[in-house]
């Protein structure tokens, strides 16, 4: 039995399988950096000390060695990439176990999106744990490809993958008693329930809290986020490609809250992936902003496991999984050695397990638009228009009221005061619905930005200062089958198709990212002073996250919960 093996590894009276000798280890438990050897058998650390032998040694000459880094809240979809290129991506960064929600794909093909993910999951180097999606459709205020009530998830509380509930994102539906949000929360009683609750306070926060709801991971600020820590909520310290929380809230850290904080990414590109990295880049920035090195490990570890009751992972521990980095440089974290199950997973940066080979899974079709349905005019009933103020670095939009500019009895874009047309097209029905509104921040000059990547129900969203260009570039993304797309009038700069739901690819995430910079320079070139305009743009159609966003059945008010008319 591999049980008595271990014990007889753990006594000394059987090789182990892995010795790394001269470890400085970063003990999460005792709080404490000590020197020892950490015997590895059967996947399981199973013991500290000196004397054991072992089929394979290494001498780390007084590396350090810290647990493997558990990401607490991600959607691997928004790496444009499926789970087994992600998890390569992610482990040669020291990352051995995330928390996924997979409702971006949920959003668009339902439990075979989640099956998809989970059968993908079985054939990357990292422990992909899921959460089951709990707002499929995210509100009655959009047109999603699927819809999950709570018998629809009940099936998936038999898999040992899935840990609970992922983020209750409608939270008005949580504090207004919702009968099919209770019934979720109810069939996951007793489960680890996840929220997302940006700006809730007093006692409409009491009221989701109360639902049984422990976690959050939208605060910004120190203050939101001492409110919902003193409520007993965990939270969730998020760094994302577009929404950058990490240095706003590490102010919030304190020897004595520690505990009940996590560190997460949510939604990253590959670009960032590549060139900073996941929760290792979170934990030396926490570092270099002058966190305690121990407790910046804490958060990316321990804290995470302990949280999701991961009570094997988290920690190199006698008997718990020997999931373990190996580093130089306290204040410089970079993996040199990751273990994963107690096997060597990469090197240097580099992953060494070997490429698996896919099984081919057939999924169904998910752009059905007709494009000559497309009509992106506005006809002007009115003087003064509602728009969406971007920021930057942020989800979170504002709400501005501004003077339209009219030509010809039509509403259209002003590029001298960055007013530009947006338009979400219904993709899952071909019903032809098409939300019309205007967006500030983005700064085109000419041409337009296209993409199937519309959190969280995924329509084709379409950003452009001219119709012609507008319907050239959302053409391109309905002809890729999906994906994202810049064109200028009528010649399409760039393009990036992700075929697997409109929203990945299994390319390698080199050729992902490659086509996806080439999409940037093509927006900069036309103007955009955005970061990764495309990240931003997939965020506004996103009807749970404040002031105001547009869907395919229009202008929505967050904060009143309702659709509007777009002239004010």
């Amino acid at each position: 039995m591999p049980l008595v093996d271990r014990i007889a590894a753990a006594r000394g009276d059987l090789p182990a399988d892995l010795v790394l000798r001269n470890a400085r280890l970063i003990n999460v438990l005792s709080g404490e950096i000590h020197t020892t050897d950490i015997v590895v058998h059967d996947g399981y650390v199973v013991a500290f000390g000196f004397g054991y032998d072992a089929a394979t040694e290494y001498d780390l000459e007084g590396r350090y060695v810290c647990p493997g880094f558990i990401d607490a809240h991600v959607h691997i979809e928004s790496s444009l990439c499926t789970p087994p290129e992600y998890s390569r991506t992610v482990v040669a960064r020291g990352v051995t176990s995330v928390v996924t929600d997979p409702h971006e794909i949920a959003n668009v093909l339902g439990l075979e999106g989640i099956r998809f993910m989970l059968e993908r999951a079985k054939y990357g180097p990292v422990n992909m744990y899921v959460m089951a999606s709990s707002c499929v459709p995210a509100t009655h205020m959009e047109t999603s490809g699927a819809l999950l009530d709570a018998e629809d998830l009940a099936p998936l509380l038999s898999n040992h993958w899935v840990l609970g509930l992922a983020e209750m994102m409608n939270y008005p539906g949580v504090i207004h008693g919702d009968e099919g949000v209770l019934d979720k929360l109810e069939l996951f009683s007793g489960r680890v329930l996840d929220g997302h609750a940006p700006a809730v306070t007093g006692k409409a926060l009491n009221a989701y809290v109360a639902a049984g709801i422990h976690s959050d991971h939208e605060c910004t600020t120190v203050e939101e986020a001492l409110e919902k820590l003193r409520l007993g909520m965990t939270i969730f310290i998020r760094e994302g490609t577009t929404t950058r929380n990490l240095r706003p809230l590490l102010p919030l850290v304190r020897p004595h809250n520690q505990h009940r904080l996590c560190f997460c990414t949510d939604d990253r590109q590959p670009n960032s992936l590549l060139d900073e990295g996941s929760i290792d880049h979170m934990v030396r920035v926490a570092i270099a902003e002058g966190i305690d090195p121990v407790t910046a490990i804490r958060m990316g570890t321990i804290n995470t496991a302990d949280y999701f009751r991961l009570h094997e992972h988290g920690a190199v521990a006698v008997g718990r999984k020997a999931d373990m980095v190996v580093f130089s440089d306290l204040h410089d974290l970079r993996a040199e050695l990751v273990f994963r199950d107690g096997r060597l997973a990469a090197r240097d940066g580099q992953v060494v397990v070997e490429k698996p080979s896919l099984r081919e899974i057939n999924l169904r079709d998910s752009m059905n638009v007709r494009p000559e349905v497309m009509d992106f005019t506005i006809p002007a009933n009115g003087t003064r228009i509602h728009v969406i103020g971007g920021l930057a670095d942020q989800v979170v939009t504002g709400h501005l009221i501004e003077d339209a500019k009219v030509v010809d009895g039509q509403a259209v874009s002003d590029t001298e005061r960055d007013i530009l047309k947006m338009a979400v097209v219904e993709r899952h029905r071909a019903s032809g619905g098409i939300g019309k509104g205007f967006i500030n921040g983005f700064g085109l000059k000419r041409g337009a930005l296209a993409g199937s990547v519309a959190h969280d129900h995924h329509n084709l969203v379409v950003i452009g200062v001219d119709d012609d260009s507008m319907r050239r570039a959302a053409a391109a993304v309905i002809e890729m089958g999906g994906g994202l797309a810049a064109a200028d009038g009528d010649t399409v700069l760039a393009m990036l198709p992700l075929p697997v739901g409109g929203l990945m690819s299994e390319a390698p995430i080199q050729d992902v990212r490659r086509d996806y910079d080439a999409l940037i320079a093509a927006a900069q070139t036309m103007g955009s002073t955005m970061y990764d305009p495309f990240m931003a743009m997939s965020f506004m159609a996103l009807e749970v996250i404040p002031s105001l966003k547009l869907t395919d059945v229009g202008l929505v008010d967050v904060e009143k919960f309702e659709v509007i008319d777009l002239f004010a």
